[in-house]
């Protein structure tokens, strides 16, 4: 929204001019996000404690994590809200990077939100069966990703880039078949690292914030120009013209987990769920896709 005010009343009110750039705007998002989340857990705590909606351990986890059982889940819900929100605020919304990788996160986290939603229901720690899961994840990636290749295929190329090596030099070119399944497989394997790596309080959320701060310099420079200058011609990596977009969703990603983090870390009195799990890793692993760090996302 922002983004557009700046695109139409620029020339009318010459502040309006700090918008067009993108470390303005993904400063402006992080807080953003910080501030929503911060601000409205509590209530949320409180609307989770009312409606009983808490935590199920599995019975063949340690014992003590017992006592962790019935601490309000599904958190990660405004996480995903306050994600979109920074980002439909602060984001230039014609940019269809920003816009697959929301539709990604969003997607992800309604799988996430059955999941959650079944494991209440049944009182188990058993939601959607594996397979189920599974099917639906690369189902959701496999027709988001096919989509982009189909309708703007000129837009983004199919090269395979390794880490610390010359972008010019050192690249597989994959069919792109090929690099559609390779895709779908890197946002799928991040969702669920993430998924697994949610276990203990604040053990998810602190790698989320610097998986997010790194990918979002890498986002910034992979399309960034300064006085004329292409900044990955320049540094040698991979250039993605329009993807230092991403550079405002992952600082409205870690602005979230900053605020979630002031009421997740021990003791926690708010989990993620999987609607917040499967989300969050969704739209990272879509970051280091479009932005052509998909083995360097391994690293981070």
């Amino acid at each position: 929204m922002f983004f557009w005010l700046h695109q139409e009343l620029s020339h009318l009110f010459g502040p309006f001019n700090v918008l067009r750039y993108v470390s303005f705007r993904a400063l402006a998002a992080a807080v953003t996000a910080l501030v929503i989340t911060w601000l409205l857990y509590p209530w949320l705590i409180r609307k989770l404690q009312r409606l009983h909606i808490g935590q199920t351990i599995r019975e063949d986890g340690p014992q003590s994590h017992q006592v962790k059982a019935g601490t309000p889940t599904m958190g990660g819900l405004l996480m995903v809200i306050a994600v979109c929100s920074s980002v439909l605020l602060w984001g230039d919304l014609h940019n269809v990077y920003v816009i697959l990788t929301l539709a990604l996160m969003v997607l992800f986290g309604a799988i996430g939100f059955v999941d959650d939603a079944m494991k209440l229901v049944r009182g188990k720690a058993k939601g959607l069966r594996a397979k189920t899961k599974m099917g639906l994840q690369l189902g959701v990636s496999l027709a988001i990703f096919g989509a982009f290749f189909y309708l703007i295929p000129s837009t983004y190329d199919t090269h395979l880039y390794f880490p610390f090596l010359r972008a010019d030099r050192w690249f597989l070119d994959l069919p792109a078949w090929v690099y559609l399944i390779f895709a779908t497989l890197v946002v799928v394997g991040t969702s669920n690292a993430l998924n697994l790596t949610d276990g203990l309080d604040g053990l998810a959320t602190g790698p989320t914030i610097t998986a997010a701060g790194v990918l979002m310099v890498l986002a910034y420079l992979s399309g960034a120009t300064i006085a004329g200058l292409s900044l990955p011609s320049y540094l040698l990596i991979p250039s993605v013209v329009g993807a230092n977009e991403l550079a405002v969703f992952c600082a409205a990603l870690a602005g979230a987990s900053m605020g979630f983090l002031w009421y997740n870390c021990h003791p926690a009195s708010v989990f993620m769920g999987d609607v917040g799990s499967l989300s969050l890793g969704a739209g990272l692993g879509a970051v280091a896709v479009f932005t052509k760090n998909e083995f360097l996302s391994v690293i981070v």
